[in-house]
């Protein structure tokens, strides 16, 4: 039997050409790029390789590219780093942020600083007029996603990001789950960008801090002060050189495959809100990721559901992968005033999901809804 693996937002397979393009850096080029010999320079003419290659991508400069560890790294560099660099201020941003955004903002509460968490209304969107009159004098930072990791919502961040310069405060966009759309930093009216490898067939632990020139953060990590002086640490060459390779490959054939999950994604909620009585979509109708279903049941806990599909080798999420193992209702869902939040599941498309899968996913899923609403 066939597995179906329908979890993408959690993570990716890493691509066959971003293996290729990382194997050389394993065992041929393996040298610190921080060393002056020659296979030193020939690691770290590798990584400024792949930050030219990114900050194209983007519509960056090479000097605006920072390489982390993951998302997670990138946004404590992006909300701690500006925090630490004027020291007080007020911050905002919405409760259905990652919980990387949500947790180092209430890190930053608990030292002194002011946080005021938008309300969103039943699709997810934070609206831009709130943002503007949430505005102080002392604002320091707005950080709002750019799509969300668990009902798939895309936010109006160019519209959030022009009232940010109007009013001259910092613009950070936590974009890990949005590398399949634009990226022009330019045209998104962003001052920091977080992004990470996993979420686009990449190696794990790899992504970036996009900074504009002339934002001025405080470093997290002391020691050779690589990355800028922003992220010590010797470089994961291999990781760096397939992230970058990740995000061209993502960003090539972004529209086109798009286009494709979009009608894949479209016709899987119409015959599930056809077929299951009391299922419902969570998240806006179209404004969301083109890979992105988020489905909730009456009667019955989601949980069980993804346990049942496992069962039948089919792999999906009930919410968002950093906060799985967890029975408690998602802050994401209570915020939206979602319907049976308890009995939701999260349907996250790859490049492999074939029409012929979500099919078989459609009757599978019709049979446990009925079975289990037939024993509770």
């Amino acid at each position: 039997m066939k597995q179906i693996y329908l979890d993408a937002a959690a993570a990716t397979p890493l691509a066959s050409d971003v293996l290729k393009a990382m194997l050389p850096y394993f065992q041929k080029h393996y040298a610190n790029p921080s060393s002056l010999h020659k296979k030193g320079q020939q690691a770290r003419q590798a990584v400024e390789d792949a930050r030219k290659k990114v900050a194209v991508l983007l519509n960056a400069t090479p000097e605006e590219i920072i390489f982390t560890s993951g998302g997670t790294e990138s946004v404590n560099l992006a909300l701690q780093g500006k925090a630490l660099a004027v020291r007080k201020g007020h911050i905002i941003t919405s409760p259905i942020e990652h919980p990387a955004v949500l947790e180092t903002c209430r890190f930053l509460e608990r030292n002194g600083f002011l946080v005021t968490y938008l309300p969103v209304d039943r699709f997810g969107i934070v609206s831009p007029h709130d943002i503007e009159s949430a505005i102080r004098k002392d604002t320091i930072l707005i950080t709002i996603m750019y799509a969300n990791n668990e009902i798939g919502t895309i936010q109006n961040i160019i519209k959030i990001g022009e009232i940010a310069r109007q009013h001259k405060i910092t613009y950070h966009t936590d974009a890990c789950q949005a590398g399949s759309l634009e990226l022009n930093v330019q045209k998104l009216k962003v001052d920091l960008l977080s992004l990470n490898g996993s979420k686009i067939r990449g190696p794990k632990g790899t992504g970036i801090l996009y900074r504009q020139t002339g934002i001025a953060l405080q470093p997290l990590l002391y020691g050779g002060r690589q990355e800028f002086g922003l992220r010590s640490g010797t470089e994961n060459v291999p990781g760096i050189v397939g992230f970058a390779k990740a995000l061209e490959i993502t960003q090539r054939q972004r529209t086109k495959e798009n286009q494709r999950q979009i009608k894949l994604r479209d016709d899987f909620i119409q015959k599930i809100l056809k077929t299951i009585p009391g299922a419902t979509l969570n998240g806006h109708p179209t404004q969301r990721l083109p890979n992105n279903i988020n489905l909730s049941f009456g009667g019955i806990e989601g949980e069980t559901v993804v346990q049942c599909l496992s069962l039948e080798h089919i792999y999906v999420s009930s919410g968002s992968a950093c906060s799985s193992g967890t029975i408690e209702v998602s802050p994401v869902l209570k915020a939206i005033h979602a319907l049976n939040p308890r009995g939701s599941i999260r349907v996250s498309l790859g490049e492999d999901t074939t029409k012929a899968d979500l099919e078989r996913v459609s009757m599978v899923l019709q049979k446990i809804i009925v079975s289990l609403r037939q024993v509770t």
